[in-house]
């Protein structure tokens, strides 16, 4: 297993492994089949990411093959640019062998480099693996985003969770 940065030709890899972890999981913004960026969409979003210091991808890779995402997307206020927020995805089949904690270590060290002190996301409540992931990783809870989200007729509540760093 190979965690490493993302490279603008993984650009057809990355939208399929998206839109195959958002296909498999209970938990994710996008239902299965909503996104509809396509290859070149997502070839320019890349690009941009490169010219931001403090966003990154950094993807698992598994002989040749994407199975996990860590994404970093920087504060783009004077206000904001030291915190970035995430998103992780990983393969269903992968899921439970320690690919989110070596993601999260990986932007973690990225993240100190880059002077950043503080990264945030949030999490589906009813979401235990992932917010037992998060703990395991550093993030606390700091609040609760009620009736969040509505999957399948159902209102779920989110944790706001954060690291900070330095």
């Amino acid at each position: 297993m190979i965690i490493r940065e993302i490279r603008t030709n993984d650009a057809n890899s990355f939208i399929t492994l998206i839109k195959e972890v958002e296909s498999n999981a209970d938990f994710m913004l996008m239902e299965d089949g909503e996104r509809k960026t396509t290859p070149e969409q997502q070839m320019k979003l890349l690009e941009r990411f490169e010219k931001q210091p403090n966003s990154i991808i950094h993807v698992a890779e598994d002989n040749d093959h994407l199975v996990g995402y860590l994404i970093a997307i920087g504060g783009t206020a004077k206000r904001t640019k030291h915190t970035a927020q995430l998103v992780i995805g990983i393969l269903k089949d992968y899921r439970g062998k320690g690919i989110g904690t070596k993601l999260f270590n990986s932007v973690t060290q990225w993240a100190e480099k880059q002077g950043l002190s503080r990264l945030e996301l949030t999490v589906v409540k009813d979401n235990i693996a992932g917010v037992e992931l998060y703990k395991k990783c550093g993030f606390e809870i700091e609040g609760t985003k009620r009736k969040s989200l509505i999957i399948n007729d159902k209102s779920f509540d989110e944790y706001y969770m954060s690291k900070l760093l330095l």
